[in-house]
């Protein structure tokens, strides 16, 4: 047997080391073979590059020299070690290996019975802490008691959401303790007064100064008589909700923090007492990398500022809390949400969330069942029990994407946190109405992406279910209005198939499409798929009954499917030889509108002439083709 040497042993060993060079011009040949232009002047690395929000871009690869800028000096250089300024890798020097990230579970039933046994079920089955929606838009105030009564308060953390009613539902819970023998050294959780994110969502900014000052004394309270809660919430959730991109988020996040600080520091805290007095809650979303390198950059910038202020080193770690994100939540084929949560609650552990908060898949339905909670609390418990993802500290540290990634996005943060103190801080950001214009630009951008399906909605936009029956659940409260809007990637084509609904329940019958596929299966089956999923994004069935059809057939198959548009779907070639009879018997039949899958080439007016009123390519508006053919067979 030969006995390999232990010391200085490479698998690599006798092979040459690659330059960065050599690959670049592999890549570039492979570029040019497959018939792209590939301008003389330009990198490979940005011809491959993907463009994300906030001016980034995604490289195709990256290595110690690409991250060299991001680790030197204001580079992602100063990621420093878990535990330690800036926190980039982590708040502890532990990470979450003792016990994971601390699972926490949203309840926003107004029965307070009905909250009881949700909350106790979760407390009994994996969950570690209580979000608790008090107010208007959750348990009342006065039924905050019924809600936990159960809840052995020194063990499990709570956590309230309250709105405006942050003061009389803090007085609530701390009368709570005191009945039931809490010891104030024993009381776990957050007050969470958001002054600043109520009027974020409201709009009511007059109330401002009262609830600023109600917040400080809440938080001097904390300080000096219960050294486990923290009093207040920098909610980002409001800009994830209204469009933001992850650097406004982290901005408006900033800002925010930065305006509490100062409210704080007028009440006479000391700065170190400040800083603990406030919890940070983000959006995690389906976009694991995003997601992971925004938790890390948040805790990077909130160092700096901490820095700023002066406080001693130990005192800027930020204190986490991650929501997976309602934008990303669809409302047709919601069992896909379970795959969106799951990704997005693994990049808010690998990304050093302290909380995780795994919304139901049926969230964006009305109040979730016994079945949603308990799939999302599971969530959790299999990644930290079985995936142990908590065990290990930082786990995306040293990963020259994620380090890079993590430096760029922290800088973008800060330009907007900037921009935001220049314009006199958050409250005057909100008021004047830079905030929400910024954001709105930022998410009509987005709504274009969605709509062209650069960016794809699983069950919504690609791969939508028509038959499939829809879920049903009890309505939520009404959520505040007035303030920022609350936005949903899916909110164009559920509108689109609303329509086609309303048009089902009229009619007994969907709008339909016919498929006009010419030739054999191997010459139209792909843009036949294309043209069928497309369509069904809208709620328009597609008829492809015949499999085939001619110009001398395709009257008779349209007759009979009961369609009135048609899309005709094959390879060029075909095209070529049948695209235009066939369009034109297409009309000659009555069809209100003729769709052709793929671009036309130079053939284009002679299928116009035929009688092609669009062609419906991959990068098109699929929500404005949609909508344009329910407009056109008159469906409401």
């Amino acid at each position: 047997m030969t006995v390999l040497p232990d010391d200085g042993f490479s698998l690599a060993a006798d092979f040459p080391d690659a330059t960065h060079e050599q690959w670049q011009r592999l890549v570039d040949g492979v570029l040019r073979k497959a018939g792209r232009n590939v301008p003389e002047s330009a990198a490979p690395d940005d011809l491959l590059s993907t463009t994300l929000q906030d001016g980034l871009s995604t490289r195709p690869l990256y290595t110690a020299r690409t991250t060299a800028g991001a680790e030197e000096g204001e580079g992602a250089g100063a990621t420093g070690v878990p535990g330690f300024a800036p926190f980039t890798r982590g708040g502890t020097p532990q990470g979450g290996a003792a016990s994971g990230w601390d699972v926490r579970q949203r309840h926003d039933r107004p029965d307070p019975a009905r909250t009881n046994e949700a909350v106790l079920t979760d407390l009994e089955n994996g969950a570690t802490s209580v979000w608790l929606t008090v107010g208007a838009s959750g348990v009342p105030v006065d039924g905050i008691g019924a809600a936990l009564s159960g809840v052995y308060l020194d063990l499990a953390p709570v956590v309230l959401d309250a709105g405006a009613e942050f003061d009389a539902a803090a007085s609530e819970l701390l009368r709570l303790y005191e009945e039931r023998g809490v010891a104030p050294s024993a009381a776990l959780g957050n007050l969470g007064a958001d002054p600043l994110g109520h009027a974020a969502r409201t709009g009511e900014h007059d109330s401002l100064p009262d609830l600023l000052t109600a917040a400080a004394a809440l938080a001097r309270r904390c300080h000096e008589e219960y050294p486990g809660l923290r009093a207040l919430t920098v909610d980002a959730l409001p800009y994830h909700e209204a469009g933001a991109s992850p650097a406004e988020e982290l901005g408006c996040a900033l800002a925010t923090g930065v305006a509490l600080l100062r409210t704080l520091d007028g009440a006479g805290l000391p700065v170190e007492a400040a800083l603990g007095q406030l919890e940070f809650r983000f959006a995690a979303t389906a976009d694991q990398f995003l997601t992971i390198a925004k938790l890390r950059a948040a805790r990077r910038v909130w160092a700096r500022v901490a820095e700023a202020c002066g406080a001693a080193p130990g005192a800027g770690a930020q204190r986490q809390h991650a929501v997976t994100s309602p934008v990303m939540m669809s409302r047709r084929d919601p069992w896909v949400n379970m795959l969106r949560t799951t990704v997005a609650s693994l990049a808010a552990g690998v990304g050093g969330a302290d909380a995780v908060t795994v919304l139901p898949f049926d969230h964006a339905l009305g109040l979730p069942d016994a079945f949603a909670r308990r799939i999302a609390r599971n969530t959790s418990t299999v990644l930290v029990e079985e995936s142990h993802i908590g065990r290990v500290i930082d786990p995306a540290g040293g990963s020259w994407y994620v380090e890079r990634l993590t430096e760029e996005l922290a800088g973008a943060a800060w330009e907007w946190f900037q921009e935001i103190e220049r314009a006199g801080g958050q409250a005057a950001a909100l008021r004047s109405g830079l905030v929400a214009a910024r954001l709105d630009a930022t998410w009509q951008a987005r709504k274009e992406d969605l709509a062209k399906r650069r960016e794809p909605i699983t069950g919504v936009s690609e791969f939508p279910i028509l038959d499939q029956p829809p879920v049903e659940r009890d309505p939520a409260p009404a959520a505040p209005t007035g303030g920022l809007p609350r936005v949903r990637r899916d909110e164009d084509y559920e509108e689109l198939r609303a329509r086609s609904d309303a048009h089902l329940a009229a009619t007994g019958a969907r709008p339909r499409v016919f498929v006009a596929a010419l030739g054999s299966a191997a010459a139209h089956t792909a843009r036949a798929s294309f043209a069928a999923n497309l369509f069904r994004a809208g709620g328009i069935e597609p008829v492809h009954d015949p499999v085939s059809v001619d110009a001398a057939t395709v009257a008779e198959a349209f007759a009979a499917s009961g369609a009135r548009v048609a899309c005709v779907c094959s390879s060029d070639a075909l095209y070529a030889e049948q695209a235009a009879p066939v369009a034109e018997a297409l009309k000659a039949a009555g069809a209100l509108r003729v769709f052709l899958a793929g671009r036309p080439g130079e053939l284009r007016e002679t299928y116009v002439r035929a009688g092609v009123d669009e062609f419906v390519v991959a990068g098109g508006d699929a929500v404005a083709v949609l909508a344009s053919v329910l407009d056109r067979i008159g469906v409401a």
